[in-house]
């Protein structure tokens, strides 16, 4: 059956793979960027190529009025939203708690935990069938670093993702009696660009080495794992974290 996904952060990574891998499906996607039009056109392209249909919507999953904006221009073009991806998320460069500035960490905060939950807010405003909808998926974006820590590296990072651990659980039972699925994808190491963002753009080349399956993941991988959980393949799966790290 062919179904709406919004992406967020869509342009790039993960993201973008788990459009493309939507696009293969044949289902529409409303691929949100932040900054790069260059990168969510390219995306929009593979997922056309791939077989979907896509548009890109600019928007920051930290304002409201952007969340709501992108989820209105996602329903104008394809009609209504069956999935929500909340993928988009932030990192800074890697450093020890003692050393980082609260502008960071703000930041930080509200593009990774106060952004999911809008747009997780939106997704339940609309597809709740309490409210006139369908019901629907949400598929959080966690990672490993909930459950490691990332100490001396990323601890605010951690700390954002494991919020998004707990917000999967509670919504998921809040939800499910609306039609609404919700789960997380928890990535492990994963060879994307954000390993740059964090100033180290080999670490998941030099860290690959050491995990059990002896390299880092793809964001394909990662993709298609989400793109499972978007799927009714996973009809009976909901208030689970999927780790997908490579056994790490």
């Amino acid at each position: 059956m062919s179904k709406v996904i919004l992406v967020t952060g869509g342009s790039r990574g993960i993201g973008r793979s788990a459009a493309k891998l939507a696009g293969a499906r044949g289902w529409s996607v409303g691929v949100n960027y932040a900054d790069n039009a260059r990168a969510a056109a390219e995306t929009v392209a593979e997922v056309e190529k791939a077989g979907g249909k896509a548009i890109a919507i600019k928007g920051d999953v930290a304002s409201e009025k952007d969340v709501i904006a992108m989820f209105d221009a996602t329903s104008k073009a394809f009609g209504y939203v069956d999935g929500l991806v909340n993928n988009a998320g932030i990192i800074a460069p890697s450093l020890p708690l003692a050393e980082m500035t609260v502008d960071r960490m703000r930041r930080l905060f509200e593009v990774n935990i106060l952004g999911s939950y809008m747009c997780a807010r939106e997704a339940a405003r609309r597809m709740s069938t309490s409210r006139g909808g369908k019901g629907g998926v949400i598929v959080n974006l966690s990672s490993a670093a909930a459950r490691l820590g990332s100490p001396n590296d990323f601890v605010d990072y951690a700390g954002s993702k494991g919020a998004i651990d707990t917000f999967t659980i509670g919504l998921s039972k809040e939800l499910g009696p609306e039609g609404i699925r919700v789960n997380a994808i928890r990535p492990g190491l994963i060879d994307t660009e954000i390993h740059a963002v964090a100033g180290s753009p080999d670490r998941a080349f030099t860290l690959g080495k050491q995990m059990p399956l002896r390299r880092a993941g793809t964001a394909d991988e990662v993709g298609e794992a989400i793109i499972w959980l978007l799927d009714d393949a996973s009809s009976y799966v909901s208030g689970s974290i999927l780790d997908v790290a490579g056994g790490r």
